[in-house]
């Protein structure tokens, strides 16, 4: 993190205190923004996985698995104009969206998860992890990349049979 220096005007109520206006400085750390493709291919490399880069803002890393099985995950970096901010999701498919599907299980289920949640998107069910990039640190990012790729595969698994994604 990289420290800042600001500096107050502060004025105080003449009637409630005895203080004249004074001018305080304050240090404080402002947070480093990650580089999304930096980390994502230092990662890989930390975990056996393979890294390919997109562009700056997305990114896949393939993580090696249990039972030696791989999971692709998509890292993204976007922006959220709601919150007007900076965005960091990793996501991960699990399947073709299906009606025989119990949808309402696999949401109940996501109250067992610390980051991810499921997702219909592209015609895929999917389980994403989303954090603002601004606040993350490191090793948070690495615990919702590994639960990305450890839940979608094992949903994978359960709900396919196979290793595709």
């Amino acid at each position: 993190m990289k420290e800042k220096q600001i500096q107050i005007l502060v004025r105080a109520r003449p009637f409630l205190l005895e203080l004249k206006p004074a001018l305080h400085t304050f240090t404080y750390q402002t947070p480093h923004l990650m580089n999304l493709n930096s980390f994502m291919k230092v990662y890989a490399e930390q975990i056996g996985g393979q890294y390919a880069e997109y562009d700056p803002e997305h990114s896949i890393v393939i993580v090696p698995v249990s039972g030696g099985r791989f999971q692709t995950v998509i890292g993204t970096i976007r922006y959220n104009e709601l919150y007007n901010r900076r965005l960091i999701t990793f996501n991960s498919k699990i399947c073709s969206l299906k009606p025989t599907i119990d949808y309402q299980a696999l949401l109940e289920q996501t109250a067992f998860f610390n980051y991810c949640r499921f997702v219909a998107t592209e015609n895929y069910l999917q389980i994403e992890a989303v954090t603002a990039l601004d606040t993350i640190d490191e090793s948070t990012v690495k615990e919702m990349l590994q639960e990305v790729a450890n839940l979608a595969d094992q949903f994978e698994l359960k709900l396919t049979g196979a290793d595709i994604h």
